[in-house]
Formats: C-alpha cells, structure tokens, sequence
C-alpha cells in the first residue's frame, strides 16, 4: 500500500508533463492523462514515439492474487515455458499480493501481460494501460464466466440476504466485481444495502473471506463462486459446510491483457502465443475445464461490468481508485485499532 500511495504520488506530480499530450489527444475517455484513445475502443492507443514502444528481452507474467501467488506461479509453469519457447523471451511469473499490487506494476512497466480479476480488469485499462485480448473457455462452451455468490456457514440461521443485516461481511477489495462492486449494485435490489445495512470488511482476497466464514471470523462473504469450487477441489474447504444465499449472473472471468506499448510486431506474436495454446490437464483442473484462451475486447466484454459499475454510481478512473483505496486503508487501520482496543479474555 505505500508502494502504491508512492508510486500514484509520483504520477500526479508527473500529470503536468502530459498536459501538452492533451491538446494532441482527440479523444481520451476514462482513461488516465498519459493515454489516449483515439479511435475509442475504449483502450490506450500505441504511443505516438517509436522510442517508447517496447519490446523487452524478458517478458513479465503475473496472475490475479484471488488466492496465494505460489499455487499460480505453480499451475502456469508448463504456460510460461512455452510462451518462452514461442516468444523467443525470458519469461519470469511475477508473483503478486493484490489487484492494486498488480495494476501499478503495469502502470509503472515492471508488467508486460496478466490476468487481471473481472473488477480489476477495467482500472487497469484505464491507469495502467492495459489491453484485454482473452478469456479462459473452450471451443465448445465459449468463455468461462464465473458468479457472484454470497455464501454463509450451513449451520447458521441466514436463509435470505435480508438476514444479514447488522451482521460482519466480508467483501474482497474496492477494485472486486464480484467482491464489491457487483453486491453494491446488485444487493439493494433484494432488500440489502452493503455499508449501509451492514458494515463492509475487506478481507483483501476471495479466499481470505472464504476461509474467514468457514472459521466465523465472517457472517457472511461476497466472493467468486470458481474461487469456492477450486478451494473446494483442492481439500482447503468442504464445499457442503456453506450455503449460498444468492448467486447472480455470469460476468466474465480473468481477463488477459498486455501493456499499451509493446512493439506491435512482438505484440501480435504474443497474442498469437496465447490463443495457440491448449491447456495441459492440470491446467484444465484448475481452470475448472477451460482448455485454451479465446479472443476477448474490452468493450464488448466487459460491458455489463461497466454497467454494474454505473448502476452501483462506480467510476473505473484513477481518483476513484484513489478514493477506494483510501477508503479500504481507513477500514484496515479502525478494524486493527478495535481488535487491539478490545479487552483480552482470560480462560478460566
């Protein structure tokens, strides 16, 4: 977080460097002052100057943090060596600890391609720069979508949203569909109203919430329902110990998308590498049968984020990214002071 605090200093004290940019700049959109989107596909344009295009000797691969780095690093290994292979380039996974971790590192041009969470997908297009070209799914089935599920202890008494008034819910992090942004637009709709029925904690990832309501850390949780299967599948959790209490429809899932300004003949190369490839089983298991990655645009793709987004009053531009982060920084800092704050109980 204070790399992060750092890191959007420097660029506002750069902002007035770009303001000359602006004149030149027929159309920008949501997108942050040192991009621009002329022909508004809604997606940072190459830049003008040859000299800033980028074609690096090692090529930078990190995942979405929706659970711990390792067990990813882990799964894309037989991906990474075969994008090496294809690329002809170094290629290093980058492990990271959050979705603003991940978009500032694209922003600052440690990243060249990732996947990136479905709500994360649209401040990394707009402050990082990022270009969505691909979804996980199969020839068949199409792409791979995933759903917003609030999910509760099977023993408890919540049976209806409306339950969870005044009760602790975790949502996962500001930049979250399914983790925040999706239940501010969609809960009031079924008589509950994040933050104002019941107080958001940011448990900061799907799995924290979900291990967070398995031990009753947590009430409730708003999380990705592929996040439940996986853990599910791998013994972290027993899926019959929580019951869903909603389940919205399909939004897209991980997105992958590269940095504005690779040199477009290595871009179109890398792209190529993606949509060849085909899944090894371990890779399919994890994915939840996914086998390959299929082409993808930000404005058709991501259209109903966008208009979750919009139905929730959400914006995808830096300083409401700012403000989110701020605000998620206060909840983290009142929540540590109150657990410090409370009285310590003796055994008996």
């Amino acid at each position: 977080m204070q790399l992060l605090k750092f890191s959007l200093l420097c660029l506002a004290l750069i902002v007035p460097a770009f303001a000359g940019a602006q004149d030149n700049c027929s159309h920008r959109g949501d997108l942050d002052v040192q991009y621009c989107d002329a022909n508004k596909d809604m997606v940072a344009d190459l830049p003008t100057d040859s000299k800033k295009l980028k074609s690096p000797n090692t090529l930078v691969f990190t995942f979405v943090p929706i659970e711990e780095p390792a067990v990813y690093e882990k799964a894309f290994k037989p991906f990474t060596d075969y994008l090496a292979q294809c690329t002809g380039k170094r290629v290093v996974f980058f492990q990271v600890q959050s979705n603003a971790a991940e978009i500032e590192a694209m922003r600052a041009g440690r990243l060249h391609v990732a996947g990136f969470s479905t709500g994360a997908t649209p401040f990394a297009v707009n402050i990082a720069g990022a270009v969505p070209f691909a979804l996980k799914g199969t020839e068949d089935k199409g792409v791979q979508g995933n759903h917003l599920v609030m999910i509760v202890k099977n023993d408890s008494p919540y049976k209806k949203l409306s339950d969870l008034k005044g009760k602790k819910v975790a949502h996962v992090s500001p930049s979250s569909n399914s983790g925040h942004l999706a239940p501010k637009a969609l809960f009031p709709k079924e008589g509950l109203v994040p933050d104002t029925d019941y107080k958001i904690v940011f448990s900061g990832k799907h799995d924290q919430s979900i291990l967070g309501v398995n031990s009753g850390d947590y009430d409730a949780a708003a999380v990705d329902e592929n996040v439940v299967k996986r853990m599910a599948d791998r013994g972290v959790i027993k899926k019959e110990n929580f019951r869903v209490l909603y389940r919205s429809k399909m939004f897209p899932s991980t997105t992958f998308a590269y940095a504005h300004d690779l040199e477009p003949k290595f871009r179109d190369q890398l792209v190529k590498c993606f949509h060849d490839y085909r899944f090894p089983p371990e890779l399919q298991k994890t994915f939840d049968g996914s086998d390959r990655f299929l082409p993808a645009t930000y404005q058709k793709d991501w259209l109903l984020v966008r208009e979750v987004a919009d139905a929730a009053g959400e914006k995808f531009t830096r300083d409401a990214y700012e403000k989110e982060q701020s605000k998620a920084k206060d909840k983290e800092a009142k929540a540590k002071k109150q657990t410090k704050d409370e009285p310590v109980k003796l055994k008996q």
